[in-house]
């Protein structure tokens, strides 16, 4: 029985830090850019022409304790597009998403960084115009 309190205790003890590391994690940086390379953001914008083709969403994060996931949510006007997870795997830690426009998609366009739980960390607004 005593095995039994014990295991109890440890899942409790592992659910309360991931909770404590969701809360910690920020976002110092989020950049829509046309590309990424040599780990950082190219052609940096909030306004891209119809036929970019992909757009990216490089993303600094801080305050991971471990291993851990975001996601990048990508909406066009109201709707959801994507939701991409990514693994945040230091206290300081670059990731990024791409995202493939359609000509046709022009208008509003948003990007919520998202941690594991749901909660919004950052929110990048852009924009595909004719």
């Amino acid at each position: 029985m005593n095995t039994l309190k014990t295991i109890s205790i440890f899942v409790v003890l592992l659910g309360t830090s991931i909770s404590v590391q969701a809360q910690n994690l920020r976002v110092p940086q989020i950049t829509i850019a046309q590309d990424v390379q040599d780990r950082q953001p190219i052609k940096k914008d909030t306004a891209f022409s119809a036929n970019i083709g992909s757009v990216y969403c490089y993303t600094l994060i801080e305050g991971a304790i471990d291993s851990t996931k975001i996601f990048h949510v990508w909406h066009y006007k109201e709707e959801e597009k994507a939701r991409i997870p990514l693994t945040v795997a230091a206290k300081k830690w670059r990731t990024w998403s791409s995202k493939s426009i359609l000509p046709s998609w022009t208008g509003p366009w948003r990007v919520m960084i998202e941690d594991s739980e749901g909660n919004i960390l950052a929110t990048k607004s852009f924009t595909i115009k004719n």
